[in-house]
């Protein structure tokens, strides 16, 4: 039986590579060894701020909601509304309320109030 020689699978290996660290800087988009290195630190970058992102996001919602709080009662902080949230019984994750808050002011407004309600009870 003939030698089978590996040269389709590592072309086809290298051509993914090279692939993916398109858009690279110099040599870093065309030369296989330092394309993998390039490749291989994007890919644990990507891995870390996939977590990283969603602890992002939830800052960013507090904050937005924390600034719409405040909008309708000054004296009403963040803890506190959750709380009020809490004894109210209402479970709307900080996502929606975000998204109500910059979106639909009156329902939000709304929720303060039960919850200004149930702190005050």
């Amino acid at each position: 039986m003939s030698r089978t020689k590996g040269g389709t699978v590592t072309h086809a290996r290298h051509k993914k590579v090279v692939k993916a660290a398109k858009g690279y800087y110099g040599r870093r988009k065309n030369t296989f060894k330092v394309a993998r290195q390039a490749v291989d630190k994007a890919n644990q970058y990507a891995t870390r701020d996939r977590k990283t992102r969603k602890r992002n996001f939830r800052a960013l919602w507090i904050q937005r909601i924390n600034a719409a709080v405040r909008m309708h009662d000054e004296a009403l902080t963040y803890s506190r509304f959750i709380n009020g949230l809490t004894l109210a019984g209402i479970e709307v994750d900080r996502k929606v309320l975000a998204d109500l808050a910059v979106n639909e002011p009156d329902a939000f407004g709304a929720i303060v109030k039960s919850a200004q309600d149930a702190l005050a009870a």
